[in-house]
């Protein structure tokens, strides 16, 4: 299967805005603000894993 013209440039173009945002988002000052916000989300992300890995106790389930 091949992608058509327009599909490659489309995809030629996201992968470089992509690259161009994350250049952005890396340099000066914007570096230390970016890390903290993924550094937050991240642990938000392990918090919610760690509540969804909770076991359930058996006398708790309901059986259908």
């Amino acid at each position: 299967m091949s992608m058509s013209t327009g599909g490659k440039l489309v995809l030629t173009v996201g992968i470089a805005s992509s690259a161009l945002l994350a250049a952005w988002l890396l340099t000066g000052g914007r570096r230390v603000k970016t890390r903290e916000f993924v550094v937050k989300k991240a642990e938000n992300l392990k918090d919610v894993l760690k509540v969804d890995r909770a076991v359930v106790q058996e006398d708790e389930a309901f059986y259908v």
